[in-house]
């Protein structure tokens, strides 16, 4: 009985140990987009915001409830071209924009048919 208990209390581990995470990418998002436009990299009303992929690489708790946050982006523009963006910020529990959002270009890409 001792066996069934440990095994199921160890399979049952990770799921305790899932950190918490808030939503704040729209923060960094945003700001990547402006960077763009005025890199003049894209045009923001040309971006079809519906397939953009957003994920979070990593999100560091830091002094006084704040968290580095590092979002990966990929754009999608009407015209099948892409652009991958990767922003670091400073966020908290209670408000993403702590800090300004520091964006790099990773790749440009066009489809051409």
């Amino acid at each position: 009985m001792k066996k069934i208990t440990t095994i199921i209390l160890l399979g049952m581990f990770p799921i305790f140990s899932l950190a918490k995470t808030f939503d704040c990418h729209s923060w960094p998002m945003n700001m990547a987009e402006v960077w763009m436009k005025n890199a003049g990299i894209v045009n923001i009303q040309s971006l079809d915001e519906s397939k953009t992929k957003i994920t979070l690489l990593a999100s560091e708790k830091k002094k006084n409830g704040l968290y580095t946050q590092i979002f990966h982006f990929i754009f999608y523009d009407k015209k099948g071209r892409s652009y991958e963006v990767i922003t670091k910020n400073e966020a908290s529990d209670d408000e993403c924009s702590m800090s300004s959002v520091n964006s790099y270009l990773v790749s440009k890409s066009d489809i051409n048919y």
